[in-house]
């Protein structure tokens, strides 16, 4: 794994070298292994990467890497897991080859060089975000994955095009302005992270996955995007496809995540995985144990409040396995020490609070192995979310009411929203396990307004927040959420939530969460269940394959079945959070008052202060749970104070 930056048409002023070697210096957490520059000072061209050393330990390995006919460059953020059946391809053409190591980069500029760039893209199967400059035509390439595993932003700075995995090696080319983008804080205020291909920055830009983006500088510095790669493709084609019976189906699946898994396991380094206890994690653990003569590592940690601890579920899956299992029970002290690095790690405004045990457990995997698997993609793609089957279930009956009788529960229902009864339910379901169905009211409240799904699902995923109220410049964001290939035809609403996830949610904040966290303490995470082979494979699913009996994911449970008794894994989906609500009343109290102080709100000039000072009291007082708006705007202000100031 690595970090990658770079220019194109830097000032003449400058060194190309001194500055990319600065925009190097802001990834050594992505590579801490080495680094390695080149540039072309006559166009202002320069490339650093930073390496994580994971296949091919060697010098053969390192980058910045020519091309054997000097013709192409590269660096690039990422694996390619089946490079050496591409190798293997290449091996029986009548392309010149002379191998000089085994890194799967020389198998990419092999590629490039004979298949060209866009073949090569759809060959290959990993997680990736590429450079690649073309000495021949003059143009630099940028690349991201299908699923968006690796980030990589773009954008104008100074007359330069310039490119970098995380925004921070951006801020030192030269001409760099922070500059807001008032409809990307829109977003995220509304839903805790911001949606590509918006940054929060002004004219910088995140490259979509599954697309590549060419800079010509010879054609007055031209940008084009294409996409290489299109989920719609297996969505409209899924009514042609013949599954057999069920267990048929079942033992397929089986073997495209065997072979998933298998693949990911390649390292030079040493490997583990993360383990909650929950579907995903476990049918990725099982797999890695099956095909392992050793004990797998893992690794989970635990909270000792009611209903954040799934350490206990994780031990037992562990214990059938027989994996050598590190867990570490966190107190909330210790994780509150996280909260004041979190803008640094992230960069960009990210507000989903799950990123505090992602990074602990990253921290924790990271002092005995440099690789882990992680279980993400398979809410999206096997319809695990509650909003997809009891979240819409619920919307669809309250849409089917008479207007008035549907008008009349919302007035109820808001009636609660300010007063100790909310609070009461929250602390009741805490008692009992239960946090997540105590925060509830303010989602089942703006539901039974809504009559559109799409209204319906932005809905889930939004803090509730009055955007109108908290912001100053009182504007409509007509951009808050875009999603491509939106004119697909569904079978069913479900199936549309699950391609809008798969689309923007994972990448934009499941995997950000899993990527910022990871590379925050130099750990490889990668993530079976997105291997393009299984997105396919689920996108073309009929829904009675991942919804069936009242259960979600029905098809990789029978999977996981094969490997872990049913009375272990059945039980309720928990997810991987903190209780912020009692935090932001308890030990989080001052450094929250302080970061929403009345002057600094004020000195900003972007949000309403008046707003975010009611909404703070009542949630001290324990008139309404307003831990996720307040979360957004804190982490907002968090990150204000270290970006731009």
């Amino acid at each position: 794994m690595c970090g990658i930056a770079g220019f194109i048409g830097l000032s003449k002023n400058y060194d190309p070298n001194f500055v990319a070697k600065k925009m190097s210096d802001r990834l050594i957490h992505r590579g801490p292994d080495s680094d390695g520059l080149w540039s072309v000072p006559e166009i202002g061209l320069g490339l650093a990467h930073r390496r994580l050393a994971i296949m091919d330990l060697s010098q053969e390995g390192h980058q910045p890497m020519h091309s054997k006919d000097g013709r192409y460059v590269i660096i690039y953020n990422g694996e390619i897991y089946n490079h050496l059946e591409l190798r293997n391809s290449l091996n029986k053409t009548s392309a010149d080859l002379s191998w000089r190591g085994h890194s799967d980069t020389e198998t990419l500029l092999a590629s490039i060089s004979y298949w060209g760039l866009e073949e090569t893209l759809k060959k290959c199967n990993g997680m990736f975000a590429i450079s690649l400059w073309d000495n021949k035509d003059k143009k630099l390439y940028l690349c991201r994955d299908r699923s968006g595993e690796k980030p990589l932003y773009y954008g104008m700075i100074g007359g330069a095009f310039a490119f970098a995995s995380e925004l921070k090696a951006l801020s030192e080319v030269p001409g760099w302005s922070n500059d807001i983008n008032l409809n990307a804080l829109h977003s995220f205020l509304n839903y805790s992270f911001v949606p590509a291909p918006h940054s929060i920055f002004s004219n910088i830009y995140k490259l979509l996955p599954g697309h590549y983006l060419s800079f010509d500088l010879s054609a007055n510095k031209k940008i084009s995007l294409k996409k290489y790669w299109t989920l719609s493709n297996f969505h409209l084609s899924n009514q042609d496809i013949k599954y057999g019976n069920d267990q048929e189906t079942i033992s397929r699946l089986d073997t495209l995540l065997k072979d998933s898994v298998l693949s990911r396991m390649a390292s030079d380094v040493p490997l583990g995985a993360f383990l909650s206890g929950g579907v995903d994690s476990s049918i990725v653990v099982s797999m890695m144990q099956a095909q392992s003569s050793k004990p797998i590592q893992t690794f989970s940690i635990g909270f000792s409040e009611a209903g954040y601890n799934e350490a206990e579920h994780a031990s037992l899956v562990a214990q059938h396995l027989g994996t050598d299992h590190t867990e570490l029970h966190v107190s909330s002290s210790d994780a509150i020490e996280v909260i004041p690095k979190l803008s640094e790690i992230w960069n960009e405004p990210f507000a989903d609070n799950s990123q505090i045990p992602t990074y602990l457990v990253s921290q924790l995997a990271r002092k005995d192995v440099t690789v882990s698997l992680s279980g993400d993609g398979g809410d999206e793609l096997f319809c695990g979310y509650n909003r997809y089957f009891h979240g819409y279930m619920a919307w669809k009956k309250i849409t089917n009411l008479p207007s008035p009788i549907r008008n009349l529960t919302n007035k109820i229902l808001s009636s609660f929203k300010y007063y100790p009864y909310n609070y009461f339910l929250s602390n009741l379901l805490n008692i009992f396990g239960k946090p997540a169905l105590g925060n509830k009211l303010d989602k089942l409240i703006q539901v039974t307004k809504l009559s559109e799904l799409d209204a319906y699902y932005k809905s889930t995923l939004s803090s509730n927040i009055n955007i109108h109220q908290l912001l100053i410049n009182n504007y409509t964001n007509t951009e808050e959420l875009i999603w491509d290939e939106t004119s697909v035809d569904f079978n069913n609403d479900m199936e549309r939530m699950m391609f809008y996830d798969t689309l923007g949610y994972l990448p934009d904040n499941v995997l950000v969460k899993m990527d910022r966290a990871s590379m925050a303490v130099s750990l490889e995470a990668r993530v079976p269940l997105l291997d393009h082979r299984v997105i396919e494979f689920a996108s073309m699913l009929p829904m009675n394959f991942k919804i069936r009996d009242n259960s979600s994911k029905w098809i990789l449970k029978q999977v996981l079945y094969n490997y872990v008794p049913k009375n272990i894994i059945d039980r309720p989906k928990m997810g991987f959070s903190v209780p912020i609500d009692s935090w932001l009343k308890g030990p989080l109290r001052d450094w929250s008052v302080d970061l929403l102080n009345e002057e600094k709100i004020i000195n900003q000039g972007l949000m309403n202060h008046e707003y975010i000072n009611n909404i703070l009291k009542m949630h001290l007082k324990g008139q309404g749970n307003f831990q996720q708006p307040l979360w957004n705007i804190l982490m907002f202000q968090s990150w204000y104070d270290h970006w731009c100031r």
